[in-house]
């Protein structure tokens, strides 16, 4: 559970140095995304990546905030939830504390390696309106 506890970590700070080849070698190649961004999915490790790199075209400065991460885990697969919190400083100066979003993540063993093979952010929203509800905390 460590172990996954880390790599979950790695993601943190992969976004904050807006490495992308670091979060590249925490997700498999086949990785299945069902992020905040259209479209409904991004499939494959390229995809993933280029959803990250649309975000940090928008800040100068980014942070990542992982809460209340839960984990199962198997011998050869896990999942885990929580809560996540991009923020920082936008390209044009301006601070900006974010967003939570609720996050799921879907990990296997491959060849002897945990790597994500699923994920999904989301955020709730008000069905009457159809308006996402940004303003709730953990």
């Amino acid at each position: 559970m460590d172990e996954i506890r880390k790599h979950i970590g790695l993601i943190a700070e992969g976004i904050r140095a807006k490495d992308l080849e670091a979060l590249r070698r925490l997700y498999s190649e086949d990785v299945v995304s069902f992020d905040v961004e259209p479209p409904l999915q991004h499939v494959g490790i390229d995809a993933k990546l280029k959803n990250w790199a649309t975000a940090f075209v928008f800040f100068q400065d980014v942070d990542y905030e992982i809460r209340d991460l839960a984990l199962t885990v198997g011998d050869s697969v896990a999942f885990g939830h929580c809560f996540g919190r991009l923020s920082g400083t936008l390209t044009n100066g301006v601070p900006t504390d974010g967003m939570w979003v609720r996050a799921t993540f879907g990990l296997r063993k491959i060849d002897g390696k945990w790597l994500i093979t699923h994920d999904q952010v989301s955020v709730p929203f008000d069905i009457a309106s159809g308006a996402g509800a940004t303003d709730l905390s953990p």
